[in-house]
């Protein structure tokens, strides 16, 4: 198809066609009712001159300085006429480039036209609109060909495989640990940078990201929406819910491959696992002992320290462990709950009625490498000892 541009007699073919009248498809420099884009750089833009490159050069109508990229020649236009060249057809806002036009729309229409019906959330795009209208449906189409078990995204169903695998294919460069998830490494990456950007109003506390704080939040709300349908107990996180669920399923869905063990919780196998290994991930900056739990090493620490952050109130008397502080309670309170089965003499801990216990059987499981004397407990055993060393 062929026409003509009837003000300054300009053939356009094809992609260059009259259309009607239209005010903002006027052409600048000839008032010519075309298609103006390709018209003005069928016409006006372009100098139809090759430079090495094999690149055309893009000239402005007025200055006749030439670019390279239509890019440049669009941000001269702008500051020589002020003219905004991109106009939203939703609410008519004008815009200098494209490109701000493109994230104007997705930032105040694409998301209105990605909104769930069900629940009215609303979604960057359509493919996360429909992984997520997945939930409401609950279509779970990816299985996985080892265990069976199904998931609604294709994502989740390929982070579940690694599960099998073993394939742990994000590192920190930091200290070159490993982890199957990107948003486990993010995590990670805050031990080293010690950034807490995200602060609590009420009491200053500061944690690396935002899912803590809000979980923290609910210390001071009492906050625990999640409630458990069988005895109505409440949580405050969703997990703790699930793992509660599981008491009384009696499910354990995390089995180690080497052992058979199974565990209601994925940290449990963890820590299950340092036994086979015996990996000891947890060092003591103070003399090197290491440690398969950061709860082993916190209690160690406070030997080098001296900290006793558990005090009785009765008394005043601190301990370096909560179970020291228990048990201590037991004397102001009288309360001897362990019972011996074969005497009926009670003990306020049960390490006290199993060393009881010994008496009775004969059992001296505490021997002197000196001499060989054996003792029913390790007090026993250590105040020996002190007759061979000489010391009190």
């Amino acid at each position: 198809m062929h026409g003509v541009n009837q003000r300054c007699g300009q053939s356009l073919t094809d992609n260059f066609y009259l259309r009607g009248s239209k005010e903002n498809d006027s052409c600048m420099s000839c008032e010519g009712q075309v298609c103006l884009k390709g018209h003005m750089k069928g016409l006006h833009t372009r100098k139809f001159e090759e430079i090495d490159l094999g690149e055309f050069q893009y000239e402005h109508h007025q200055c006749s300085k030439s670019f390279n990229q239509t890019s440049d020649l669009r941000r001269l236009n702008e500051t020589t006429t002020g003219e905004m060249m991109c106009e939203c057809n939703f609410c008519g806002k004008g815009f200098s480039y494209f490109i701000e036009l493109r994230q104007h729309e997705r930032t105040n229409i694409g998301e209105k036209q990605n909104e769930c019906r069900v629940c009215g959330n609303v979604f960057r795009n359509s493919y996360n609109l429909k992984g997520h209208e997945k939930i409401h449906t609950g279509e779970k189409p990816y299985g996985c060909q080892l265990c069976g078990k199904p998931f609604s995204k294709l994502y989740n169903l390929q982070v579940h495989e690694r599960t099998h695998t073993g394939e742990k294919p994000y590192q920190c460069h930091v200290c070159g640990k490993a982890f199957s998830k990107s948003v486990h490494l993010r995590r990670h990456q805050i031990i080293h940078t010690g950034e807490k950007p995200y602060q609590c109003q009420l009491c200053v506390k500061s944690f690396g990201q935002s899912c803590y704080l809000r979980i923290h939040e609910r210390v001071h709300t009492v906050e625990k929406p999640y409630r458990c349908e069988l005895c109505g107990k409440s949580y405050g996180q969703s997990c703790y819910l699930k793992t509660h669920v599981r008491t009384h399923t009696g499910k354990k869905p995390y089995e180690y491959n080497v052992c058979g063990k199974a565990f209601n919780q994925s940290s449990y196998l963890r820590l299950h696992q340092r036994i086979h290994t015996g990996e000891k991930p947890y060092q003591c900056q103070f003399c090197g002992k290491s440690f398969s739990q950061s709860c082993y090493l916190k209690p160690h620490q406070r030997i080098h320290t001296g900290e006793k952050p558990y005090e009785c109130h009765v008394c005043g008397k601190a301990f370096s462990l909560s179970s020291g502080l228990r048990h201590h309670m037991k004397t102001h309170s009288g309360e001897r709950p362990y019972k011996c089965h074969l005497c009926g003499k009670t003990f306020s801990s049960c390490s006290g009625m199993r060393q009881h216990e010994k008496s009775h059987t004969g059992k001296k499981p505490y021997k002197c490498h000196l001499c060989g004397k054996a003792f029913s407990r390790s007090s026993g055993l250590r105040q020996h000892e002190r007759t061979h060393t000489g010391t009190k």
